[in-house]
């Protein structure tokens, strides 16, 4: 009996390290972005807007999308956040109602066609912008 436990001792001995390494490397990988919290000073980052494929197609929220709309895609605000929008370089700015999930590590707003119409960002594609609260 006590071979038996010797043996099993010895192969799980082995076996975990090299399971928790393989975990500890996934986990690395897979990181979620952390939770954050909207704040009076805003977030700064690149905006790009959705193309004319979208249109119509359902978001995240459930409703479907129109271009034509003044809405926003975003990783973290809540669905029906109203956010001012504000393109740099230009000072120009929009209020948007979050309706969809951005899943981007190098932008921080998807916008609506006619939202990046109003700031002026249609023919550049996409433009750094300051995000504040409404």
């Amino acid at each position: 009996m006590i071979k038996y436990f010797v043996i099993a001792f010895v192969a799980i001995s082995t076996v975990l390290p090299a399971a928790a390494k393989a975990a500890e490397k996934h986990s690395k990988s897979h990181r979620h972005a952390p939770v954050r919290i909207a704040s009076s000073t805003g977030e700064t980052g690149v905006a790009s807007y959705y193309g004319p494929g979208h249109n119509g197609h359902r978001t995240a929220s459930g409703r479907r999308f129109d271009q034509r709309e003044l809405t926003a895609a975003h990783p973290w605000l809540p669905f029906g956040t109203k956010v001012r929008v504000i393109l740099v370089s230009t000072g120009r700015s929009v209020v948007v109602t979050i309706t969809d999930r951005l899943y981007s590590n190098r932008r921080v707003v998807d916008l609506s066609l006619a939202a990046a119409q109003q700031l002026g960002m249609v023919h550049a594609g996409i433009g750094k912008v300051t995000l504040l609260p409404v």
